[in-house]
C-alpha cells in the first residue's frame, strides 16, 4: 500500500469500510502513514483544533464492572467518592475553562446512568451555563433515556459523549454488566435528538489490531482515542503500556477511515512526545485538555495552547475576539 496515494484517493472521494482490505495499515511504513493521515486531516478539517474539558461531576461507586475503570465498585482503587457536585463548583470551572479559551465543557458522571434528583441538578447547571456563558456544552452521563437526552438538548447541551470502549467482539472481555449493543442504541438516540455524538475507545486493553479497526468504522462525529494507563486495583493493572508507535499508527488509520471526524486525543497523552505533538502530525484534530481529564494527571490548557500555537494550529473559539485570544496565548507563552 502507498499511504500517500491512498490519502489522495480519500481526498478525491474514496471512503474505506471494513469490507476493504485494511491489513496494510498494520504493516506499512509508519512515517508515510502518518504523513498521509495529516494530509487528509489538513484537507478535511483544516488547522483548527477543538479543545474540550471535563469535570468529574459524580465520582466512584459505579455498579458497572468495566475492567479499566478506577471508579467501578467492582475494582479496588483509591478513587475519590462523592455525590453530584454543587452547581456553583461546576459553573466556576466552566467559567475558568471559557476564560482559558476551551471550546466546550462537559459534566461527566460515574454510574450506569444519572437519574432522579441528581439529573435534575445537572439540567439546572446546564441551563445556568447556557444562559451565563458562551462555551459549548457537552455531557457524559451513561445510558440516558430519549426523554433525558431531549432535556439535556433543551438545556443547551449540543454534544453527548458515550464511549463504546472496544470492538463488539472484544467487549465481553472488558465489561459484562452492560452490552455493546446498549451503547450503540444510546448513540443512535443521541443522533436522532440532533446532538453531536462523541464516541471512541481505549486501546491497550489486550485487544487485537482487528478490534481497533472495528472501532474505527463506527462513523461518529467526534472520536476520542485513549491509551490505557493501567490503574492499580483494576484487573488491567499489569498490562504493559503501549508504545508511541502503536498509538500513532492507530491515530493515523482512524483518520484514513474517518476523514471528516474530529479524532480527539484522550488519556495516555503522556506516552506521546510532548504530550501528543506527534499525534497532531498523524491525523489528530482535537483533544481533551485541562486538569480533570481522568484520575491521572494530564497536560494543562495553557501548555496545550502553547504547543498547538507553535504548530500553527487554529485554537481560537468562535466566542472569542482576536484580542481575547491573543491575551490568552500571551499567558500560555509564559506558562
Amino acid at each position: 500500500m502507498n499511504p500517500q496515494a491512498l490519502a489522495q484517493e480519500i481526498i478525491d472521494g474514496r471512503r474505506l469500510t471494513r469490507q476493504d482490505d485494511l491489513k496494510a495499515f498494520l504493516t506499512c511504513d509508519l512515517q508515510a502513514l502518518c504523513e498521509g493521515a495529516d494530509k487528509i486531516r489538513k484537507h478535511f478539517v483544516g488547522e483548527r483544533v477543538d479543545l474540550c474539558s471535563i469535570i468529574n461531576g459524580r465520582s466512584g461507586r459505579c455498579p458497572e464492572n468495566c475492567k479499566f475503570c478506577a471508579q467501578s465498585a467492582h475494582n479496588h482503587t483509591d478513587c475519590e467518592v462523592y455525590s453530584f457536585l454543587p452547581e456553583e463548583d461546576i459553573v466556576k470551572l466552566a467559567r475558568l475553562n471559557q476564560k482559558e479559551g476551551v471550546h466546550r465543557f462537559s459534566i461527566v458522571t460515574a454510574g450506569k446512568a444519572l437519574t432522579g434528583e441528581e439529573f435534575d441538578k445537572a439540567i439546572h447547571a446546564y441551563e445556568t451555563m447556557h444562559r451565563d456563558l458562551k462555551i459549548d456544552l457537552c455531557a457524559s452521563m451513561g445510558f440516558l433515556s430519549r426523554e433525558q437526552l431531549h432535556r439535556l438538548h433543551e438545556a443547551g447541551v449540543t454534544s453527548y459523549h458515550h464511549n463504546i470502549e472496544t470492538s463488539k467482539r472484544n467487549f465481553p472481555n472488558i465489561c459484562t454488566t452492560h452490552t455493546y449493543d446498549m451503547k450503540i442504541n444510546t448513540l443512535k438516540m443521541v443522533k436522532e435528538e440532533g446532538m453531536c455524538a462523541c464516541s471512541g475507545g481505549i486501546i491497550g486493553m489486550g485487544e487485537t489490531w482487528e478490534d481497533r479497526l472495528d472501532i474505527a468504522e463506527l462513523g461518529i462525529d467526534s472520536i476520542p482515542l485513549n491509551a490505557l494507563m493501567p490503574i492499580p486495583g483494576t484487573p488491567l493493572e499489569h498490562l504493559p503500556r503501549l508504545s508511541e508507535d502503536d498509538i500513532l499508527r492507530t491515530v493515523a488509520f482512524f483518520r484514513y477511515i474517518n476523514p471528516l471526524a474530529n479524532i480527539r486525543l484522550g488519556a495516555g497523552r503522556a506516552l506521546l512526545t510532548n504530550d501528543g505533538e506527534t499525534a497532531f502530525k498523524a491525523g489528530a484534530s482535537a483533544t481533551i485538555t485541562g486538569n480533570m481529564l481522568t484520575t491521572v494527571a494530564c497536560a494543562t490548557i495553557r501548555s496545550d495552547r502553547k504547543m498547538l500555537n507553535h504548530m500553527g494550529r487554529d485554537i481560537k473559539p468562535e466566542y472569542m475576539t482576536d484580542e481575547e485570544a491573543a491575551a490568552i496565548d500571551a499567558r500560555a507563552e509564559q506558562a
